[in-house]
């Protein structure tokens, strides 16, 4: 098992634990009595940690190298997967993955940012930071699942879209910003669910929906903590500051009014019961698409142009 630095003494419980199942000097049962105990220790502990979360300790989550990501999800809620690859104007962007997926008795379009378990994967997935082409492929596959009357579901994890000269060579900026105007006028619903991170404008480049959700451990905001405490204080040591200032959680998000609500993660993170998880975005979504399907196609832009419009506050100034 992997454990982050706020998780350590949940480490040492664990550790506790492995070492008096290698013991030979206890029988069975008096090893299982001892590890009960433990158990109930560690679960308790475990509650007590995870009530009292910090921004940055949710980063910390959100990173995990066992989380599930977008095709990990795909796999353990759909009945069947058909992945679509291509631009059709340069190459597959393997950052950005998607495809016609069964959620049970419903055809969905899925597309999402995908990362890599480890380091191979990571280096092949880029490290879930999208070239132009991801965000041109994304959009072929929004408009695809509109000619075919499809719901759209984006699964966001991000730390950000790729920000090498080549990208932006060939239309960074131009790709993210024509997604943004095109997803606004998409006739079909769109479900928007962070799962992990959710920087800046690679994860606004395919985040524009009628209900945008976020994972409890997940965040979401313009700039990742490091980021935001290089530019501030010209180092990474105030990144947990800067996590804080952000407001980058979800429960922040959903009192700032930029999501729609939060679905709850198994005590310990996502990662700890990744079929429970979900099952638990499984439910969630198909509540949301039966609700959105009874919108008609202007209805649903509407909805969708003006809750984007709505963010933020404003004032009115009569002179």
């Amino acid at each position: 098992m992997v454990f982050l630095d706020f998780e350590q003494p949940l480490e040492e419980l664990h550790n506790k634990m492995e070492a008096l199942r290698e013991r030979q000097d206890l029988t069975e049962e008096e090893i299982e009595e001892q590890v009960g105990k433990l158990e109930k220790l560690q679960s308790s502990l475990r509650r007590k940690i995870y009530n009292n979360l910090t921004g940055w300790q949710r980063v910390q989550l959100s990173r995990h190298p066992k989380r599930p990501y977008t095709l990990s999800y795909i796999e353990m809620m759909c009945s069947r997967f058909v992945e679509m690859q291509g631009d059709r104007c340069f190459r597959d962007d393997k950052a950005i993955v998607g495809g016609v997926g069964r959620l049970d008795n419903m055809t969905v379009m899925f597309v999402g940012h995908q990362k890599g378990a480890d380091t191979k994967a990571r280096q092949y997935r880029n490290f879930g930071m999208p070239n132009p082409e991801g965000y041109r492929k994304a959009l072929r596959l929004f408009k695809t699942a509109e000619r075919f009357n499809m719901p759209i579901v984006c699964l966001i994890d991000t730390p950000g879209a790729f920000p090498g000269i080549e990208a932006e060579d060939r239309g960074q900026a131009e790709a993210i910003a024509r997604n943004l105007f095109e997803m606004a006028r998409l006739t079909v619903p769109v479900i928007c669910v962070i799962i992990g991170e959710g920087a800046s404008g690679g994860a606004l480049g395919i985040g524009v929906g009628n209900r945008i959700f976020m994972l409890e451990n997940t965040w979401y905001t313009v700039i990742s903590p490091e980021s935001c405490s290089n530019i501030l204080w010209k180092t990474i040591d105030y990144k947990k500051e800067a996590a804080e200032a952000l407001k980058l959680t979800a429960p922040d998000a959903l009192e700032l009014g930029i999501i729609d609500g939060v679905v709850k993660e198994p005590l310990g993170g996502a990662h700890i019961q990744p079929e429970a998880m979900a099952k638990a975005l499984k439910k969630h979504l198909k509540k949301e698409i039966n609700e959105l399907k009874k919108l008609s196609p202007e209805e649903l832009v509407a909805q969708r142009i003006e809750k984007f419009s709505a963010m933020g506050p404003t004032e009115t100034i009569k002179k």
